[in-house]
């Protein structure tokens, strides 16, 4: 098992630096706009423009720039200075990141207990009332866009302009070290649109996991040794249908962790998906770069920790 993390720490590194080198490569040889003439303003002058290219370093030839980019980040994880604010970009994300993983890793809390709970009884009961009902709702769910439900749900529900105001807060988001009361119920509708599509596709993978699942040959030798349905169910069956879940569960909470860019406008959140909208508003390259660089970090964590789980959940899968 330790041969294996670190395989895949190395495997991490590798495919961060190749993101790294791809979007250096894409915001500076391919750039959509010239940052200097952007800090500059309106103050359009050769000279102007000249000084502000040599302090952003970008009168340095491309490897020169790219060498010391990567070094920052290796070394220092210094992912450079805003153009718009020239704030350092590490402390714009990281002053950020609280409000991204509070919304995310509480969305994950709730569309995975609610997705894995209707694609067991989904399971148990197919073709059913109960089964289609789950089964068309959920198909409902994952084709409504999160912006379109983000606004419907503050149009129905939100303590200041919905039609039932049954979720005080909503819209109007509040650090958790500065109320925690506040932040949760701030957080319960955000939570709910981020859960919803994602829930019905949780469900409706775990119910066909877990019909598969439960036609092998060691859930019969379970129900064989006399063991209740429901233990045979949740601890036999649903352990061993878990493995697709655990995948796009490492992959959506890495990706969402990046890039939770509507759902941080629509409830004016201020995460990381909300600094990027605005970084590529103002044509901000080392903030999208960095923000990049950071999801992408999330993603192979997220794998790697997936990995590892399947080992302690899955009693068919071994690492050597």
């Amino acid at each position: 098992m330790a041969r294996y993390i670190i395989r895949r720490l190395l495997w991490g590194v590798g495919l961060l630096i190749i993101v790294s080198a791809a979007t250096f490569v894409m915001f500076r040889v391919f750039p959509t706009a010239d940052p200097a003439k952007l800090r500059a303003g309106r103050l359009q002058d050769h000279r102007v423009i000249a000084a502000i290219r040599h302090d952003l370093g970008l009168d340095k030839p491309i490897l020169t720039q790219f060498w010391i980019y990567m070094k920052g980040i290796f070394l220092h994880f210094d992912l450079g200075y805003s153009y718009y604010s020239t704030a350092p970009v590490k402390t714009l994300i990281l002053n950020r990141l609280s409000a991204t993983v509070s919304l995310v890793l509480g969305g994950a809390v709730v569309w995975l207990g609610s997705g894995l709970a209707v694609g067991i009884i989904s399971a148990r009961k197919p073709r059913s009332r109960l089964d289609r009902f789950s089964m068309g709702g959920a198909l409902v769910l994952v084709s409504a866009p999160e912006y379109w439900l983000g606004l419907l749900a503050l149009f129905a529900f939100a303590s200041d302009i919905g039609k039932v105001k049954i979720f005080p807060g909503s819209g109007s988001y509040v650090g958790l070290t500065s109320d925690p009361v506040k932040w949760f119920t701030s957080l319960i509708l955000p939570w709910l649109v981020v859960a919803a599509s994602n829930a019905a596709v949780y469900a409706r993978l775990m119910r066909s996991s877990l019909i598969e699942t439960m036609s092998e040959d060691y859930i019969r030798t379970a129900r064989a040794k006399g063991l209740s349905e429901r233990r045979v169910v949740l601890r036999h069956g649903a352990r061993g249908a878990i493995n697709p879940i655990l995948t796009i569960l490492g992959l959506d909470i890495g990706v969402l962790l990046g890039s939770a860019i509507l759902v941080e406008t629509v409830f004016d959140i201020p995460g990381i998906g909300r600094l990027n909208y605005d970084a590529i508003t103002h044509s901000d390259f080392p903030i999208v770069q960095g923000t990049v660089l950071i999801a992408a970090l999330f993603i192979v964590v997220a794998n790697i920790v997936v990995d590892i789980a399947y080992a302690y959940l899955d009693p068919r899968v071994r690492y050597s």
